[in-house]
């Protein structure tokens, strides 16, 4: 999603991010928010696996006004990529799957993400639709104690899917809340 000449005014000079262990569903939900599969390299695609940073453009609804967004690679073995992303976002998305909670990934980018000064967290609580709604509740209640532990004791965290498209709009609400703020 490009923006137009008519667009440019309206852009914010806010960068999100997302973070989380591999195979959470980050680049997924990216997709879901913008339209845009940021896998754009073949490799990544065969192998359904995020090697190097992913762009895309976020529109605000409410308002029209674009930001940026940066897909970072879950896995270890790119954790130079992913801290190279996550070194110019004002907002983080973090994705953690409500099939495996917090996972090594999970802590190692928030370690990276406190390091860098991040201020504003968001946790999308992804394959809900997996799970039943009470251990659903359970992982909300680790990562709320995860997240108060690391300073972020107000993060909302909104269960969503990517496949059912549960959860997406309030997911987008609160993204934008953030954004605004």
């Amino acid at each position: 999603m490009e923006a137009s000449k008519n667009d440019e005014a309206k852009i914010l000079p806010v960068i999100i991010g997302t973070a989380g262990h591999v195979d959470h569903g980050k680049t997924q939900l990216v997709k879901h928010l913008t339209g845009v599969d940021t896998d754009r390299l073949k490799e990544e695609q065969e192998r359904h696996l995020t090697i190097d940073l992913g762009f895309a453009s976020y529109r605000i609804e409410s308002t029209g006004q674009l930001t940026g967004l940066v897909d970072v690679p879950g896995h270890e073995d790119f954790i130079r990529n992913m801290v190279a992303g996550a070194a110019t976002i004002d907002l983080l998305l973090l994705v953690i799957a409500a099939d495996d909670g917090i996972m090594p990934q999970t802590r190692e980018h928030m370690t990276l993400v406190r390091l860098l000064g991040t201020p504003k967290v968001l946790v999308a609580l992804t394959k809900v639709d997996l799970v039943d709604p009470e251990w659903t509740e359970l992982v909300q209640e680790e990562v709320t104690e995860f997240m108060t532990g690391l300073g972020f004791r107000n993060a909302p965290i909104i269960p969503v899917s990517s496949q059912t498209g549960e959860g997406i709009r309030k997911l987008k609400e609160n993204l934008d809340q953030l954004i605004q703020q």
